[in-house]
């Protein structure tokens, strides 16, 4: 039998495929009509008695940490609950290391995390997945159930399952409104990919500037095909006439804002609460929907509203404990057989391509002349060439400075900017005689501070060989580099001993490995 699901763990959203995502959909139907019609629920159950489910709330919960709760005693097992006030993480200790003692008391466990680290849970998959594998231990099961303002894939999976009951069970398009705090709302950063399941996606994000989803959520949105349109206020949202059929609001994250942004609390608040007036506004049908709770003296969705259709909210809720049922059998294997012989096969992500290194033709005759003026011909060594081609002169510069501190060049040599045929293109060349040869290290350390560069080796004044270096697919193990998203696990400041990882994300794009936070190539260096 295949193993489609155990073993593995929901860090983010697309950790599920879309199909992955929709056969989870459809268990959670079933249970949940099983459930409504009385009958027995058997079938949904693990029935493990060793299975032990450990509840790692090291920020406040209440909806989360219930349901997750209740839905692992569904499962029978042990239920073990470390919370904010009585964890021992207060006491300064390493979570990887408490973690992997964890795993040592009990072989078939499932951790459910909240936490303000971003990223905690992909890192603790990775290391105490090699932890497992080392002392013969089964690995075990890691769920994120909210890490600081990155994601939160157990919401979104309830959410739309939701919006798929709301629709009677039609993918085929959804037009959404979100409104609140979409710079801070994890919930909301899960929607960028989550909303995949439907057809055709049409978003309106609804927040002032300060409130404003990230850029590069949205550049992720337009790049998933989803219609986006961006609005300030309610109120501007309902002066014309094109609106959507579901809102999804989120409260105010006070505690995550600056001083500036709280001044202009009441101002911002404002923008993105529903108001009494705005009722005739709606189109016939409209439903609206919140992860609760919601804040008791400045509701987005005021209480007024409880009692109207446009309620959806209170089911919502109640999902998240069927959905998390699922979700735990799910990951445990429940159901492998079953999704075996309805999913396609599981196709192994390939490897990311390493061909950031190209070897470049020769011109017919290769030899180093002293054209450049300023710069001594070099007969014997390295020329690194075409750094930074185009930008202004200062960023040049500032490239080639990041260049030699990063490679370490404190050796004679020298460097400049010039330009090529055309006065107005420059690029920054750094010609080092008799260094003949770079490590493995040293050219990836290359591609990625200054990719499109080249690398001359020359010998007797003739460059016998060339390369040309585009951004490598991955970048991790250097000194040198860090994410500087202080709520990232990697970060220093936590002390969690995580490898800084970097993958490429784009053009000149990298993106961290755990908070996913991207990072344009020149930001991601130490210096």
């Amino acid at each position: 039998m295949c193993a489609r699901f155990k073993g593995r763990s929901l860090s983010v959203i697309n950790d599920l495929s879309v199909e992955e995502q929709i056969f989870l959909y459809q268990k959670t139907r079933e249970l949940k009509e099983a459930h409504k019609e009385g009958r027995g629920l058997d079938a949904f159950r693990l029935k493990n008695p060793e299975a032990s489910f450990y509840l790692l709330f090291m920020e406040d919960s209440t909806r989360t940490k219930e349901s997750f709760r209740n839905a692992a005693a569904f499962h029978g097992g042990r239920v073990n609950l470390f919370d904010a006030a009585g964890s021992s993480f207060n006491k300064m200790e390493s979570i990887s290391d408490t973690v992997k003692m964890l795993v040592g008391y009990a072989p078939s466990s499932t951790f459910i995390i909240r936490s303000r680290l971003e990223g905690l849970t992909a890192f603790l998959d990775d290391t105490l997945g090699e932890y497992c594998v080392h002392h013969g231990i089964e690995k075990p099961v890691f769920i994120n159930a909210g890490d600081g303002k990155h994601e939160h894939p157990t919401q979104e999976l309830l959410d739309e399952f939701s919006f798929l009951e709301q629709k009677n069970w039609d993918r085929s398009a959804i037009h959404l409104a979100i409104v609140g705090d979409l710079f801070h709302g994890r919930t909301v950063h899960s929607k960028v990919n989550g909303l995949r399941i439907f057809d055709s996606v049409r978003v309106d994000l609804i927040a002032p500037k300060e409130l404003m989803m990230p850029e590069h959520y949205i550049d992720e949105m337009k790049g998933n095909g989803f219609s986006l349109r961006i609005f300030a206020s309610i109120e501007e949202y309902l002066t014309q006439d094109d609106t959507a059929g579901i809102w999804y609001f989120t409260r105010l994250q006070l505690e995550r804002m600056g001083d500036e942004v709280l001044e202009k609390a009441g101002q911002l608040r404002k923008a993105v609460t529903f108001r009494r007036e705005f009722m005739p506004l709606l189109k016939p049908g409209t439903r609206f929907y919140h992860p609760l709770p919601r804040h008791k003296e400045h509701p987005t969705v005021p209480t007024f509203l409880d009692n109207t259709a446009l309620n959806g909210w209170d089911a919502q809720s109640v999902n998240g404990y069927f959905t998390r049922i699922i979700e735990i059998g799910l990951l445990n294997g429940l159901y492998d057989g079953e999704a075996e012989k309805s999913l396609p096969p599981v196709c192994a992500k390939p490897a990311p391509s390493s061909s950031f290194v190209k070897e470049m033709p020769l011109n017919p005759e290769p030899k180093i002349s002293d054209r450049k003026v300023g710069i001594k011909p070099v007969e014997n060594g390295i020329v690194i060439d075409h750094i930074s081609c185009g930008p202004s002169i200062e960023t040049i510069w500032n490239n080639i400075d990041r260049i030699r501190k990063v490679l370490h060049l404190n050796v004679r040599s020298s460097h400049g900017v010039y330009h090529r045929n055309d006065p107005n293109f420059y690029k920054g060349i750094i010609s080092l005689p008799d260094i003949l040869s770079f490590s493995q290290k040293e050219v990836k350390k290359l591609a990625a501070v200054s990719p499109g560069c080249t690398i001359n080796f020359i010998k007797d004044s003739r460059v016998y060989k060339k390369l040309r270096l585009d951004m490598p697919p991955r970048v991790y193990g250097f000194s040198e580099i860090s994410c500087k998203n202080e709520a990232c696990v990697s970060h220093a400041s936590h002390h969690e001993s995580v490898m800084t990882e970097f993958l490429r994300a784009g053009e000149q794009t990298f993106k961290c490995k755990y908070c996913e936070k991207p990072f344009h190539y020149d930001e991601i260096w130490d210096l």
